[in-house]
């Protein structure tokens, strides 16, 4: 991984949004550091959207329907969950710039969140930035078993649906691996990326209001 540097002035969302395009990205040292710097990995994470796996046991979960899943509704929450202390994760860096800067690039469109509700309440979800035909996965969370993987399955779908050509998760985890998920070098990474950027992804093909079910989103699945 490599800092490229310190961002020791105030950013904004078009210069962001040119950062993505370059390929890095910022991070902070921890919730309570006020700074930022640019990352851009030697290895750069990717799930290849035609590779993207799905147990037996996620679809059965997707096809039932058990969470109510929601896009771009409650952005605020999606962050406050991503930034909360979780099992094996007791720290963040989701610091405040952080939270300023993504909240005013989903004010202009260019962030996202896909939400897993459970009896009207928010369990589970995660956000990104949409750019051209990429989509820059950030940070999920979950308080309910498979919210976070449900929503990240309407995700892929609807990136899928909507003309999308990567979908890039920064890092690879193991968990994010069950997936599909793997790693590229920067040359190939860029490759990909200048590829995607000219396409026009659309995030909401199927519209924003719209509920959409499991058994639409595994049809997606199924037809790539």
């Amino acid at each position: 991984m490599t800092r490229v540097n310190d961002v020791l002035v105030e950013i904004t969302p078009e210069v962001l949004l040119k950062a993505y395009a370059c390929g890095i990205f910022p991070m902070a040292e921890s919730a309570s550091d006020p700074g930022l710097y640019w990352i851009e990995p030697d290895r750069r994470g990717i799930i290849p959207l035609k590779d993207f796996s799905i147990s037996s046991r996620l679809a059965r979960t997707v096809r039932s329907d058990r969470f109510e899943v929601h896009v771009d509704r409650d952005f605020a929450g999606v962050l406050a969950g991503c930034a909360a202390p979780a099992k094996g994760r007791r720290k963040t860096w989701i610091n405040k710039r952080i939270r300023r800067l993504y909240t005013e690039l989903y004010e202009i469109g260019h962030c996202h969140t896909v939400e897993a509700y459970l009896d009207g309440r928010l369990v589970g979800g995660l956000y990104g930035v949409r750019l051209g035909g990429a989509f820059f996965g950030e940070s999920m969370f979950h308080t309910e078993t498979d919210a976070s993987k449900v929503a990240l399955a309407h995700l892929v779908a609807r990136l899928v649906k909507g003309g999308f050509h990567l979908l890039d998760t920064q890092f690879v985890t193991d968990h994010l691996k069950t997936f599909g998920a793997i790693d590229v070098g920067r040359h190939d990474y860029h490759a990909i990326l200048e590829a995607a950027l000219p396409e026009q992804g659309d995030f909401h093909v199927w519209p924003k209001a719209q509920i959409v079910s499991g058994a639409e989103v595994l049809a997606v699945l199924a037809a790539r």
